[in-house]
């Protein structure tokens, strides 16, 4: 790994960092203050989280101006699949007796790391051959 691809996933990673913060507090705020199921509260601070990590990642760690809604679009094609998948298996190992926390933080490193290999070699891939 050189220089430049360590860097890039440190800041995704610290930015990922920021949007896990903000899906844990939103999803406890849902969770125990509105006392919401498990699965609206993690839909909610999911999409909340993407919106974050997507705007700071295209900016920052992949520097990319070229055409936002083509690559909000290809984010959005992964969430399309990692968001019922997700969803569906939380709320099941939930209903198993799983702890919501536990399983939210599951979810939220499987998507730390799918989502940053898909946004790298695929929504910003010609951002990297700059």
């Amino acid at each position: 790994m050189n220089k430049k691809e360590l860097l890039q996933t440190l800041k995704f990673t610290l930015f990922s960092i920021s949007a896990g913060v903000i899906q844990i507090v939103s999803f406890t705020l849902l969770n125990e203050l509105l006392k919401l199921k498990w699965w609206p509260s993690y839909l909610i601070s999911l999409i909340l989280s993407v919106l974050w990590n997507f705007t700071l990642n295209r900016k920052f760690t992949f520097q990319s101006a070229s055409n936002v809604p083509v690559a909000m679009l290809k984010v959005f094609a992964y969430y399309c699949v990692f968001t019922p998948l997700s969803t569906l298996l939380g709320n099941w190992l939930v209903s198993l007796g799983w702890n919501d926390y536990l399983v939210t933080g599951i979810n939220m490193l499987i998507n730390l790391v799918t989502e940053f290999l898909y946004q790298k070699y695929y929504v910003f891939k010609d951002a990297l051959k700059k």
